[in-house]
């Protein structure tokens, strides 16, 4: 896991590609609840709880085995919005997670703006670049946090208070996640209210 060579990849699309066919046969249940053939489905979906649920199990042990790792997880998943799932991927696409400043962390999550200025005009800023499975990663989380965590929800509704659009809004939760987490394992300690970084 420490590193590109870990497997962080494989997991990924393992993961997705589980999660994804069980969102459809979960849809097809729906679909079919009056048909008859109903039963091979719910076998087939089984199927895929089972195997995603070995597979998050076998990532777990890996982590587990490596005590630098462990610990970092253990301070992801103490952070609202995280859980082991969003935490494992984050270790597998971000080994560096601790050794890096804010803006390392921003800018190779892909989450840090960028100002589009061509000749005198200024445009927008925007966000661009990064590890893109570490920004997939941390959406999820950021939708969660915004419900879950008290200063990221304080932060969200200042955001769309003062105008911000709600991708927006989140993409700035979503760094605020990375920042705050690449901060708490560099000084090893849990997450706490108010832990969030700028």
């Amino acid at each position: 896991m420490a590193g590109q060579g870990t497997g962080g990849g494989a997991y990924d699309s393992a993961q997705r590609a589980l999660a994804t066919g069980r969102t459809l046969r979960r849809n097809r249940g729906h679909v079919q609840i009056h048909a008859p053939a109903t039963r091979q489905p719910a076998k087939r979906l089984a199927l895929a709880e089972r195997q995603i649920a070995d597979l998050d199990a076998g990532i777990a042990r890996l982590i587990a085995e490596d005590g630098a790792m462990a610990r970092a997880r253990e301070i992801l998943c103490s952070i609202p919005g995280i859980g082991p799932v969003a935490a494992a991927l984050i270790l597998a696409f971000l080994p560096e997670i601790g050794r890096l400043d804010g803006t390392q962390a921003a800018s190779l999550a892909g989450l840090a703006p960028f100002s589009r200025e061509p000749g005198q005009r200024t445009g927008r800023s925007f966000i661009s670049g990064g590890r893109k499975p570490l920004r997939d990663a941390l959406c999820r989380p950021a939708l969660l946090a915004m419900r879950f965590n008290p200063d990221l929800k304080v932060k969200h509704a200042q955001l769309r208070e003062a105008g911000t659009p709600a991708k927006v809004a989140i993409v700035a939760l979503m760094r605020k996640l990375m920042l705050t987490a690449n901060a708490l394992v560099k000084a090893d300690r849990l997450w706490t209210p108010k832990a969030t970084f700028a």
